[in-house]
């Protein structure tokens, strides 16, 4: 850090296995990669590119080089992998990964239905050639799911092969495990948290007040995912204590 400060909670060192922050890029330019990484990269630990963005992003190649640089892994959105799946191109999506050196996968159903046994069985496939971050519950606002059966699940594509379970927030931070509102399913949370460790969930976080949320839930080394690029900073402040929602989180009274 620039300068030394009393009472600051200890942060994992990168390459964290704990405390991710999971960056969600929806179409930065070549040239904002390199400026986001000059800033954000000590506090960036893997980078999302978006849904489907990568499908349409020009120069897709150098700017997944660009990030490499940094030694930063990424991973194509979760929303990419039900497209090639949904027609069946699993084998060609597979080796569009291992052609543009991405070693992440997100495994997802999210937009589509995929019995969870086979989704268990593609997370188990798919862990032998790619760290697997898999990601449980609906884009759809009308799809509820009980707590038991997020629980049921979660621990299902860990003991499969997932590397980490995403809770499902979409971009925008209102389905899943929020209300259309944007608040937090506190039960649902809570009761995730009784039965799956904290350290195996990235929880998607698009919103200031669901930061807040986690990092006074579980602490400063909360996993969170869908960050904004230009919110890096700001988050690191917050989760250590230096941003006014959490000021009082760790100062010795």
């Amino acid at each position: 850090m620039n300068f030394n400060l009393s009472q600051i909670p200890a942060r994992t060192a990168q390459p964290r296995t704990s405390g991710l922050t999971m960056v969600m890029d929806k179409g930065l330019s070549i040239n904002e990669v390199h400026n986001f990484m000059s800033v954000g990269g000590p506090h960036t630990d893997v980078i999302k590119l978006g849904f489907g963005t990568s499908f349409v992003t020009p120069n897709l190649r150098q700017k997944i080089e660009a990030y490499q640089s940094y030694n930063v892994p990424l991973y194509f959105g979760g929303t990419l992998f039900e497209a090639f799946l949904v027609r069946g191109q699993l084998d060609d999506y597979i080796a569009v990964c291992k052609d543009y050196g991405i070693t992440y996968m997100e495994v997802s159903d999210g937009s589509i239905s995929i019995p969870h046994t086979e989704k268990c069985g593609l997370i188990e496939k798919l862990a032998k050639h790619f760290t697997i971050y898999s990601e449980v519950g609906s884009k759809d606002a009308a799809h509820i799911i009980a707590p038991y059966k997020w629980i049921e699940l979660m621990r299902a594509e860990l003991e499969a092969g997932a590397s980490y379970v995403i809770a499902e927030a979409r971009e925008a931070g209102n389905v899943g495990i929020y209300r259309g509102s944007g608040e937090v399913r506190e039960g649902l949370v809570q009761e995730i948290l009784t039965q799956i460790p904290a350290e195996k969930i990235i929880w998607e976080a698009p919103q200031k007040p669901q930061q807040l949320y986690f990092l006074e839930l579980i602490g400063c080394n909360v996993n969170l995912g869908n960050i904004a690029p230009h919110e890096i900073i700001a988050l690191e402040a917050m989760r250590i204590g230096l941003r006014g929602d959490t000021f009082e989180l760790y100062l010795n009274k």
